[in-house]
């Protein structure tokens, strides 16, 4: 399975809930946290088709130079995520429900196949933004963690909001954590 990229155009984000604009510049995003299956080409390991896990930050930033990126930086996952509209949710404003993210009480018990969810995709054809896993960014946080977005598969709907931020220490290597990675244009 090759990694798709989707060329999400900058803007001036209105970042968190203060609004504060922030400009992002154009960038190329895997339209899915990434999977065993797109970094290896190898479908024959366990669970090909399901984000990769259990990856601390440094592992998750090392995973996205090799694909030739980064891990992008939080304002840039909100911009993506909300879009110019501010969209409370990566899908838009309907109230979420099982059919468009793998949040608790959805039915999964754990990480789905990353593209399982697709009514709950942006407008701009990305999958698995809101729920399945945790995704890392590139923006510390006090102490030694880094900012989270999206929430997992066994997170409330609250955290798959485009705004909702979370935090992880640094070296968490985390069943409900992956990554997606970014590319400059």
């Amino acid at each position: 399975m090759e990694i798709e990229w989707i060329e999400i155009p900058g803007g001036t984000c209105l970042f968190g809930d203060q609004a504060r604009p922030i400009t992002v510049r154009t960038l190329l995003w895997t339209r899915t946290p990434v999977t065993a299956a797109q970094y290896t080409d190898d479908d024959s390991c366990e669970r090909p088709q399901h984000p990769i896990t259990n990856v601390d930050h440094q592992m998750a930033e090392e995973y996205a130079a090799r694909l030739g990126g980064r891990l992008p930086r939080s304002v840039e996952w909100e911009w993506m995520a909300s879009g110019p509209n501010r969209r409370f949710w990566p899908w838009g404003n309907e109230t979420w429900h099982p059919e468009l993210a793998n949040l608790r009480d959805s039915g999964w018990e754990r990480t789905a196949p990353v593209a399982a969810h697709e009514e709950g995709r942006t407008p701009d054809g990305m999958l698995d933004v809101a729920g399945n896993v945790w995704e890392w960014t590139g923006s510390s946080t006090m102490g030694d963690g880094f900012v989270i977005r999206g929430g997992s598969y066994d997170s409330p709907p609250l955290y798959a909001r485009c705004t909702f931020l979370n935090s992880a220490p640094a070296e968490l290597r985390s069943p409900g954590i992956g990554f997606r990675v970014v590319r400059e244009q």
